[in-house]
């Protein structure tokens, strides 16, 4: 299984999309601050959007296509799959 992911910071104003196998694993080093650059910059460490692929190639063209789209896009996204842009950490297993 991979993982499309979408993180944001406590006031929402920063997104950051990523992929993964391991997203349980992924969501711990961001949120330790384990992670140098942009998210530990920014402290972005709140899960809320993601998607489950069969295999990585799936997920990586997924990212490709999210990280093109507009912010106005992303958020619209965003809004209508988590329209209070809730922590989704605890769905996960």
């Amino acid at each position: 299984m991979a993982y499309v992911y979408m993180l944001t910071n406590d006031k929402g104003n920063v997104l950051y999309t990523g992929a993964t196998y391991n997203l349980k694993e992924r969501l711990y080093l961001h949120k330790g601050g384990f992670v140098p650059g942009f998210t530990k910059k920014y402290n972005i460490h709140k899960l809320v959007y993601f998607e489950e692929y069969a295999d990585m190639a799936a997920a990586r063209e997924r990212e490709r296509q999210l990280k093109g789209k507009s912010r106005a896009k992303k958020e619209a996204l965003l809004r209508s799959a988590n329209p209070t842009l809730c922590d989704l950490s605890s769905k996960i297993s």
